[in-house]
Parts: structure tokens; sequence; C-alpha cells
């Protein structure tokens, strides 16, 4: 990918990403390059300073982020907001599904369902978010 410098024939100056100077090239042609100003064709590629990155100006090296360190804080926060909500226990299928046809108080709940279930909710539209069990939910 490029970036050049345009200008249209009103002087409207502008930048636009091409996938290289014969894509512009090609496009220009075809009348598909237009002044995001004032819509002209008529537009010229302006000259410009080509941009070479060198090893001195490359931006330093980030430390990469402990995958299981972030997905262990998500679970925690899924938990504490989870531990917020009603407890519907097994209907919860049909209370999600009372709660999005406005039949129920909206509000937020949780329990359990059913793969199947939750699959369902999913296809209906119904926005649900699956949250593994603690190890103290599991007697």
């Amino acid at each position: 990918m490029i970036v050049l410098d345009l200008c249209c024939d009103h002087e409207h100056r502008f930048e636009a990403w091409f996938a290289s100077s014969e894509a512009f090239d090609t496009q220009l042609a075809a009348g598909l390059v237009s002044c995001p100003h004032c819509d002209s064709r008529q537009v010229r590629r302006l000259p410009s300073a080509p941009y070479v990155q060198t090893s001195s100006h490359s931006a330093p090296a980030r430390p990469q982020p402990d995958l299981k360190v972030i997905a262990a804080r998500l679970i925690e926060a899924l938990r504490a907001a989870a531990s917020q909500s009603e407890d519907v226990g097994e209907r919860f299928a049909d209370e999600a599904r009372r709660i999005h046809h406005g039949e129920a108080e909206e509000r937020a709940i949780r329990g359990q369902a059913s793969s199947a279930d939750l699959l369902e909710l999913i296809d209906e539209g119904i926005p649900i978010l699956p949250v593994p069990p603690d190890k103290d939910d599991l007697h």
C-alpha cells in the first residue's frame, strides 16, 4: 500500500491510499479517483518524498502480554459481574427469551442451559455470554 499526495483542478489537496502506483494510474484513467472536497475527477499526483523506515526509527519491542493472566482476569471479572445477577437456575433459556421479548423485566440473569439451548438463543439474536463455572460452583 502507498499513500499518495493528490490535488484536484480546484487546488484541493488530499491524500489517498492505493495498492501501488499502477493501481492509482488505472483508477484515475477509469474515472474512479475524485476529490473528497468537491468531487472533481480532474486529479493529479503531487510530488512527495518517499518514506523509508530505518532501524533507528523502528518502535521499541514491547513485551508480549501474558495471555493466561489476561484470560484469568477476564474470567474473574465475568464471574464478579455474574455474582451481581439474578440466578434463575435451569430456567435460564426461558427467562432470557421472556426478557428479550419484553415479557419480563429487563435485568441481568445467570443460570444453566444446555449447549443446544445456548445455540438456539444465539440463533434467535438473544445476547448471552457463557461464563465458565468457578471451581467452588462445581460441588
